[in-house]
């Protein structure tokens, strides 16, 4: 599947956010987008996925405005992770994680066996199978974002759309969630774009990049020859530095170094 955005531009008001967004993702492997806060990152996800109108452009799957695109069969080829944000409701991890069979089911159908086995392969594939009868807001924050991951995952989509699904995390979580958006594009053939702040986590697992760059333009193209210490201190207003770590267990891995130049 191929998930396009061609020119596109999105202002509140008079207010310019977006400016002359341009890019072709395969749907293969994972595609990072990066820039400092403000830039317009979550309401550029918005705009891809039609919940925001583009003031002009537009999305295309596969060469189709997704305007023309009926919304059953638009959610059941791209799934969406939302920013998590834990719940006040006291559904259980398998209750939340079917609702996105909804593109699937009858408006006023009830779940059947075949959902259910779907959320279970759904869960299993995330980690977190052992938690199907524990209620959302009695795990943890990065057990809730793998929740939301299988949510998504239940539609059987072609292409995940993530916004900042490892932020907020710890250590060990913001690895969990990196390991299980590489294993779905791997060995599921799922595509990624995620939005992110962490540079270093681009760099390591995407093969694509869009940067976010002052003045509303953007960069697209192979991430490691859009995120450049001389790109990425652009972007984000701070002289950065990018380290090799030469880790075994994360060959790809880089530290990514902000550093103060006033001083």
């Amino acid at each position: 599947m191929q998930f396009q955005v061609k020119n596109g531009y999105f202002s509140y008001g008079n207010h310019e956010v977006l400016h002359g967004i341009d890019f072709t993702f395969d749907c293969q492997g994972v595609m990072s987008i990066l820039g400092r806060n403000g830039a317009g990152k979550t309401t550029l996800l918005k705009c891809m996925l039609g919940l925001q109108h583009w003031t002009q452009g537009q999305t295309l799957i596969n060469g189709f405005d997704i305007t023309k695109i009926a919304s059953k069969k638009f959610w059941s080829e791209i799934g969406y992770v939302p920013q998590a944000k834990m719940p006040s409701f006291s559904y259980s991890v398998q209750e939340l994680v079917v609702l996105g069979r909804n593109v699937h089911i009858g408006n006023f159908a009830q779940p059947g066996r075949k959902d259910w086995e779907i959320v279970e392969e759904s869960l299993e594939l995330v980690g977190i199978a052992h938690l199907k009868n524990k209620l959302c807001n009695q795990i943890s924050g990065g057990e809730y974002q793998l929740a939301l991951v299988a949510r998504a995952l239940v539609s059987q989509p072609k292409l995940l759309i993530l916004d900042e699904p490892e932020s907020n995390l710890d250590f060990k979580n913001q690895l969990r969630i990196l390991k299980v958006i590489t294993k779905l594009t791997q060995e599921k053939k799922i595509g990624a774009i995620i939005n992110t702040h962490f540079p270093a986590h681009a760099l390591e697992i995407s093969s694509k990049a869009l940067l976010m760059l002052p003045g509303n333009r953007s960069l697209f193209g192979p991430t490691q020859e859009i995120l450049t210490e001389k790109n990425l201190t652009k972007s984000f207003g701070i002289d950065v530095r990018i380290l090799p770590t030469h880790l075994s267990e994360r060959p790809n891995y880089c530290c990514v170094v902000a550093l103060d130049s006033e001083k």
